[in-house]
């Protein structure tokens, strides 16, 4: 951090010296780039929402193949597809996201028609 610090005041002291040899008063000189620069957080914001989503789906698809797969399979699925949308850094786990939330309702489906209930049955 002090060398940040540093390194803006040498920034400034050249950008004043700069100023001053072209006969511009430090008060007229220009503020540094960085200070006129549009904010990138939203960008940096949208981006972590995304791969937020994807870990979620990931998360929640692997929860929903052991108890809930009737809500937390499409609710996978849902999230997979909009981090997706948002272009993810994390492709990976959003496909994976989407691959366990079909599991989910692969699931169900197979203790639909074995069962002919919604629940899981491990004992006898």
């Amino acid at each position: 951090m002090t060398l940040t610090l540093i390194d803006r005041t040498r920034r400034t002291d050249h950008a004043t010296d700069h100023a001053t040899d072209q006969g511009v008063t430090p008060e007229a000189a220009p503020e540094a780039p960085s200070a006129q620069a549009p904010d990138p957080a939203p960008r940096r914001a949208t981006g972590r929402e995304a791969d937020g989503l994807a870990v979620a789906s990931f998360v929640l698809g692997l929860i929903g193949l052991l108890a809930f797969n009737l809500l937390l399979g499409p609710t996978a699925i849902v999230m997979a597809l909009l981090s997706l949308a948002r272009r993810t850094r994390r492709p990976g786990r959003a496909y994976l996201g989407l691959a366990l939330g079909v599991a989910d309702l692969v699931v169900l489906a197979v203790l639909v028609t074995v069962n002919g209930t919604v629940a899981w049955n491990l004992g006898a």
